[in-house]
Protein backbone atom coordinates (compact mmCIF):
# COMPACT_ATOMS: atom_id res chain seq x y z
CA UNK A 1 0.00 0.00 0.00
CA UNK A 2 2.67 2.44 0.25
CA UNK A 3 4.23 1.72 -3.09
CA UNK A 4 0.98 3.21 -4.32
CA UNK A 5 1.20 6.12 -2.17
CA UNK A 6 4.36 7.17 -2.70
CA UNK A 7 3.93 6.72 -6.55
CA UNK A 8 0.79 8.95 -6.47
CA UNK A 9 1.89 11.21 -4.42
CA UNK A 10 5.17 11.51 -7.07
CA UNK A 11 2.74 12.19 -9.81
CA UNK A 12 0.72 14.81 -7.57
CA UNK A 13 4.05 16.76 -7.04
CA UNK A 14 5.21 16.14 -10.63
CA UNK A 15 1.82 17.59 -11.96
CA UNK A 16 1.94 20.43 -9.68
CA UNK A 17 5.61 21.18 -10.57
CA UNK A 18 4.64 21.39 -14.27
CA UNK A 19 1.79 23.95 -13.49
CA UNK A 20 4.14 26.01 -11.49
CA UNK A 21 6.13 26.13 -14.35
CA UNK A 22 3.66 27.40 -16.57
CA UNK A 23 2.47 29.53 -14.28
CA UNK A 24 6.21 31.14 -14.22
CA UNK A 25 6.72 30.86 -18.32
CA UNK A 26 3.53 32.89 -18.30
CA UNK A 27 4.59 35.48 -15.54
CA UNK A 28 7.59 35.93 -17.51
CA UNK A 29 5.81 36.63 -20.40
CA UNK A 30 3.72 39.54 -19.11
CA UNK A 31 6.37 41.16 -17.16
CA UNK A 32 8.72 41.34 -20.55
CA UNK A 33 5.07 42.68 -22.36
CA UNK A 34 4.75 45.02 -19.85
CA UNK A 35 8.59 46.16 -20.10
CA UNK A 36 8.85 46.96 -23.44
CA UNK A 37 5.47 49.06 -23.27
CA UNK A 38 6.84 50.87 -20.51
CA UNK A 39 9.78 51.45 -22.69
CA UNK A 40 8.07 52.44 -25.79
CA UNK A 41 6.20 54.70 -23.57
CA UNK A 42 9.52 56.08 -22.11
CA UNK A 43 10.78 56.90 -25.65
CA UNK A 44 7.26 58.59 -26.86
CA UNK A 45 6.98 60.82 -24.01
CA UNK A 46 10.99 61.96 -24.32
CA UNK A 47 10.14 62.79 -27.93
CA UNK A 48 7.55 64.67 -27.15
CA UNK A 49 8.98 66.79 -24.65
CA UNK A 50 12.35 67.22 -26.44
CA UNK A 51 14.98 65.17 -23.91
CA UNK A 52 15.02 62.03 -26.09
CA UNK A 53 15.16 62.72 -30.10
CA UNK A 54 16.95 65.96 -30.29
CA UNK A 55 20.46 64.53 -28.32
CA UNK A 56 20.64 67.89 -26.68
CA UNK A 57 18.56 66.91 -23.38
CA UNK A 58 19.58 64.50 -21.05
CA UNK A 59 21.84 61.90 -21.26
CA UNK A 60 20.68 58.04 -20.11
CA UNK A 61 23.58 56.88 -18.28
CA UNK A 62 22.89 53.54 -19.43
CA UNK A 63 23.87 54.60 -22.89
CA UNK A 64 27.80 55.33 -23.17
CA UNK A 65 29.51 55.35 -25.77
CA UNK A 66 32.71 52.62 -26.14
CA UNK A 67 34.75 55.97 -25.55
CA UNK A 68 33.35 56.45 -22.43
CA UNK A 69 33.65 53.45 -21.14
CA UNK A 70 37.28 52.83 -21.56
CA UNK A 71 37.19 51.21 -24.50
CA UNK A 72 38.90 51.41 -27.68
CA UNK A 73 42.54 52.83 -28.92
CA UNK A 74 44.58 54.46 -26.28
CA UNK A 75 47.58 55.97 -26.72
CA UNK A 76 50.93 56.14 -24.97
CA UNK A 77 53.76 57.95 -25.29
CA UNK A 78 55.93 56.79 -27.71
CA UNK A 79 54.17 53.81 -28.73
CA UNK A 80 51.35 53.60 -32.11
CA UNK A 81 49.88 50.35 -31.41
CA UNK A 82 45.94 49.94 -29.93
CA UNK A 83 46.70 48.06 -26.26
Amino acid sequence: MGAVVSCLESCLRTIGRTIMAIINGIGGIIMAIVSGVVHFLDVIVGCLTCNYCSGSGRRRTGMTTGRRRGFGRRRYAGTTSAI
